[in-house]
């Protein structure tokens, strides 16, 4: 099947990688004080095979937001999307009551926000987003940065397919 519209997003938000290289920095320099001193951060030092898993635990959140990616595929088929390392969505054009792109505010962050009045919102950065309602009543909303293509896409898919 064509592809007609894809996009790939990631965290690339400069001051959420000041944030993260920030606290990763602290463990380093927590270990490296203990181990050259003897002493730890204030009066009672963690314990250094705590301080490991401590780093190890921030580094592992560092790795996932390197490998976090939205990813948005649609075809005259069917809308894909994945949210690497999470989930993956395959919704048919059959099973959408309505499909559009809109604007939907601040919705408590980014990532995967569950609760919100769209149904569920996934997305890496922004406000704008694919709007789908399922004939079953469940909504969700896809993030975009590509907002203007993707209603160009969307609006010729529903012009074909009038049904959906």
């Amino acid at each position: 099947m064509k592809l007609l519209f894809y996009e790939a997003q990631k965290f690339t938000q400069w001051w959420l990688w000041t944030i993260l290289i920030g606290i990763g920095v602290l463990p380093l320099y927590g270990i490296y004080f203990q181990l050259k001193s003897g002493n730890g951060f204030g009066n009672d030092p963690m314990d250094i095979f705590y301080l490991t898993l401590f780093s190890l635990l921030i580094y592992g959140i560092i790795i996932l937001f390197l490998v976090l990616e939205l990813k948005t595929e649609i075809d005259v088929k069917e809308i894909r999307m994945r949210f690497v390392p999470f989930l993956r969505k395959r919704i048919s054009w059959n099973e959408i009551k309505s499909a559009n792109v809109i604007d939907y505010g601040f919705v408590g962050g980014w990532g995967i926000r569950l609760g919100t009045k769209y149904g569920t919102v996934y997305n890496t950065r922004g406000n704008k987003g694919l709007a789908i309602e399922l004939k079953s009543g469940k909504k969700l909303v896809i993030g975009t940065q590509k907002e203007d293509e993707l209603r160009r896409v969307v609006a010729e898919i529903l012009k074909k397919n009038p049904d959906s």
